[in-house]
């Protein structure tokens, strides 16, 4: 047997063996998408049911968001609309089409996001008319990335339940405590609006419990200038004029 007929085998066996794994991680990857989807749908609910204080360990995260409803807004108006489907519609992946979302302003993009998408999705927990709890979905800039999550408020449009991000590149043990259920128990009973205006900041250093606008800040991230700042950013642009401020006032008065 030549050295070319020996080299020429190698290449195909070679080739064959390629040919096959690639059939083989195909066939994975079709046969585990449905899996993987639905693993991403029941943890993106966790993450409400969570920024919402409504997370029961040992309970199916199906049964505990069977109360919550998701409605899709128009994010100029504040109205809700029918324009998608707010079960299957992906707002972060509309904020990158330009026919689906709008550029942002320097002075506008607080978050640092580019661009906001024309429709947003929030989640209501008992009657859309008279909610028991509101859930918004926020994002912006951290350190070393975006962070995506959800602020929940009351009833009243003002108070919040609680927030969590499922997503994010803080660094572990400064900016990432964003994850500490410690930190995170900060934020219920927090009021988010003054006078009509948005008013919730999370600071530097310790808030002054004594201090008359103590319900209106929250203690920042120690060590994690950036990632305070970053939080308080997106907090505060999605509950203002540029993200879901239009909406929530139009609920607080009834009219969404």
């Amino acid at each position: 047997m030549s050295k070319k007929d020996t080299v020429g085998k190698t290449i195909r066996v070679a080739l064959a063996l390629c040919i096959v794994c690639s059939v083989l991680v195909s066939a994975a990857a079709v046969i585990l998408k449905p899996a993987q989807q639905a693993n991403v749908k029941e943890d993106r609910q966790r993450n409400i049911l969570a920024a919402a204080g409504l997370l029961e360990p040992g309970v199916p995260v199906s049964e505990q968001f069977a109360n919550i409803t998701a409605r899709a807004v128009n994010m100029d108006t504040g109205e809700f609309t029918d324009a998608v489907d707010p079960q299957a519609f992906d707002q972060v992946q509309a904020a990158k089409d330009p026919s689906r979302s709008s550029p942002l302003g320097s002075e506008q993009d607080t978050a640092k996001i580019g661009r906001r998408e024309n429709v947003g999705v929030v989640y209501i927990v008992g009657d859309a008319d008279q909610p028991e709890t509101v859930i918004i979905p926020v994002r912006g800039a951290g350190l070393w990335g975006q962070m995506y999550g959800f602020l929940a408020l009351e009833s009243d449009i003002q108070t919040v339940v609680g927030i969590g991000f499922y997503e994010h590149k803080e660094t572990p043990g400064l900016g990432g405590e964003v994850d500490n259920p410690r930190w995170k128990s900060l934020w219920p009973g927090k009021l988010a609006y003054r006078d009509g205006e948005v008013a919730i900041e999370v600071i530097k250093g310790s808030v002054d419990r004594e201090s008359s606008t103590a319900a209106y800040k929250v203690d920042g991230l120690s060590g994690a200038t950036l990632t305070t700042r970053g939080v308080n950013n997106l907090v505060q642009f999605w509950l203002g004029d540029n993200g879901y401020g239009p909406f929530l006032s139009s609920l607080k008065a009834g009219e969404a």
